[in-house]
C-alpha cells in the first residue's frame, strides 16, 4: 500500500526500471494542459507545454508567438477579429 500522500489520484503512476532491473512505481504530478484559444477553444500553436515554476524562468519570446494576440488567440481567430476590426 502507497504512502497516504500518494493515494490521490492527481498523480500519474509512472513505471521506471531502476538500474536493479526490476520495475519501480513513480508518482509524478500532471503535465499542465495545452493552452487554449479564447475564441474557439482550440489549442494553441507555439505556447510551450510548461509548468508555471518553468514558464517564469522562460523568455517572454519563447512563451508565446510573436503576433498580435500571440498566446491569447489562434492565428484563424486572429486573423478574423482583425478582418472585422478593419471594416468597422
Amino acid at each position: 500500500m502507497p504512502a497516504p500522500r500518494l493515494r490521490s489520484r492527481s498523480l500519474r503512476r509512472v513505471f521506471r526500471k531502476v538500474p536493479g532491473g526490476r520495475v519501480s512505481l513513480q508518482y509524478k504530478k500532471q503535465r499542465p494542459k495545452t493552452a487554449k484559444c479564447g475564441s474557439c477553444g482550440s489549442s494553441l500553436k507555439g505556447v510551450p507545454r510548461a509548468f508555471t515554476f518553468r514558464m517564469r524562468s522562460m523568455a517572454k519570446t519563447k512563451k508565446r508567438p510573436e503576433r498580435p494576440y500571440g498566446g491569447v488567440l489562434c492565428s484563424k481567430c486572429m486573423r478574423q477579429s482583425i478582418i472585422d476590426k478593419a471594416r468597422q
